[in-house]
């Protein structure tokens, strides 16, 4: 009998659209340049398969479903609990993705000795490093009073099986890019054994009631490697955020199905591993200049979270024969946009000027609400004039120069007052709802469009 022979297919990298023959362009996700080539079993379809040990599902009413509580538990680390929306869930699957030794297999490992030494047992099965490097990171961290127990493998299946006997609480994998199953012909890392490998952890923790940590590679762009269907099959993404060669890293959930999406976690990195900043305002702000144009303090939320930190913005003559615009954590596009408002609506003459805006502190923000901090911050450095120290500003500012008013303002507020602010520039809207409590604490100035805004500065 004639042995059937694999054949060649072609999966986008950014979605995991798969085609028999190359194509410049995915159908799928419309990206350029992201096919690639393929062996593919005939007889094994990989994630297509059903599961031996995932049992047969029957139906269910609506009312019929049981709304017990997750069963959660302490990660040991309250800034990972408020990420992960109260604790690490039974029978979940969570990626932990970041840039290369920004702290990933660091922060994973510490989750572990907690648990083990909560009584708990814990497997960490390693497709990177070997027993005694995971044991000298063990040994450098500290604390272990409990065994963990450690597996070298990149055969997803053995390790699947390991793990069944095993019958531990909490496993993590580290990394997917590096385990392989056999059924699947292609390469390790690959758009068709990430898949499959995934979905065998995924049968893993939702059979055995195990929670199961992933660790993911990112690519150049800064996300996780892979095809975007890995991101759709795990329950919950956590990104790290920040430079590997500065001290704050940031924690961000993207994806929960158990909680809230826009929470962040703030850690310093220090010998000891991973450290939880409970006051992330105060370490922003420390270092900020005090009499220094350009630089003002913006409160944006995080999940229900306030923080705040500073705005630096440097305008100058340029040289060029096209002024540059360059930003550092903040949205290239949405400074420029600003940059028209006031040329347009304040008259200001920006267009033989360069202009550089950084958030200080290495954060990335998205918010609206920085849009009025944004424009202090030029209009400062513009005309060289110092924003007072005690002044804390937000604000949406619209193509009209118009300033929205934002949510949760008396949350804002109150981190300010707790911070020692005593000034805050604020949309009208808002200020004129706020109560009288508040404003006898710190001296509230609203503002309804943005030539009002220079005035007050």
């Amino acid at each position: 009998m004639a042995k059937s022979k694999a054949k060649t297919v072609f999966f986008c990298k950014e979605c995991g659209y798969e085609t028999p023959k190359w194509m410049g362009q995915c159908p799928g996700c419309h990206q350029w340049n992201t096919m690639t080539e393929e062996k593919v079993s005939p007889v094994s379809k990989g994630t297509g398969k059903r599961g031996d040990n995932l049992p047969r599902q029957e139906l269910t009413g609506l009312f019929e479903v049981s709304m017990e509580e997750e069963d959660r538990s302490s990660s040991g680390i309250p800034e990972l609990d408020r990420v992960l929306g109260g604790g690490i869930v039974r029978e979940s699957l969570t990626l932990v993705g970041g840039d290369p030794g920004i702290g990933k297999s660091t922060l994973l490992l510490q989750i572990c000795r907690y648990q083990a030494n909560s009584g708990k047992k814990v497997v960490y099965v390693s497709g990177e490093e070997s027993l005694k490097q995971i044991k000298m990171r063990a040994q450098r961290l500290g604390g272990f009073k409990q065994n963990v127990f450690l597996l070298c493998e990149t055969d997803i299946n053995a390790a699947a099986e390991a793990v069944r006997e095993a019958k531990p609480d909490m496993v993590v994998v580290d990394s997917v890019q590096t385990m392989y199953s056999e059924e699947i012909t292609s390469v390790a890392g690959s758009v068709s054994q990430v898949r499959e490998v995934t979905s065998v952890l995924m049968q893993l923790a939702k059979v055995e009631g195990i929670a199961v940590f992933l660790v993911g590679h990112v690519t150049k762009e800064g996300v996780v490697a892979g095809p975007k269907t890995l991101e759709h099959m795990v329950d919950t993404v956590l990104y790290f955020e920040g430079d590997q060669t500065a001290i704050y890293r940031i924690l961000r959930g993207v994806k929960n199905r158990f909680g809230s999406t826009n929470e962040i976690g703030v850690f310093e990195m220090k010998e000891q591993g991973l450290v939880e900043v409970e006051n992330p305002s105060k370490v922003m702000l420390d270092g900020r200049p005090t009499d220094a144009s350009g630089s003002v303090v913006v409160c944006s939320m995080e999940g229900t979270r306030p923080l705040l930190i500073e705005i630096q913005a440097l305008v100058s003559p340029t040289s060029f024969n096209m002024p540059r615009r360059t930003t550092v954590g903040i949205d290239f596009n949405r400074v420029n946009l600003l940059l028209a408002v006031l040329e347009k609506k304040a008259g200001m003459q920006l267009g033989g000027c360069d202009a550089y805006v950084n958030l200080a502190g290495g954060m990335k923000l998205g918010e609206p609400a920085i849009d009025l901090g944004i424009i202090c911050a030029v209009v400062s450095s513009y005309r060289n004039l110092p924003v007072h120290e005690g002044t804390l500003i937000f604000g949406e500012v619209g193509l009209t120069g118009e300033v929205r008013g934002v949510s949760h303002v008396e949350q804002r507020l109150a981190e300010a007052i707790k911070m020692g602010f005593t000034r805050c520039i604020m949309p009208k809207t808002n200020a004129e709802v706020l109560g009288d409590n508040i404003c006898q604490k710190i001296q509230v100035i609203g503002v309804s469009n943005v030539r009002e805004v220079i005035q007050v500065l």
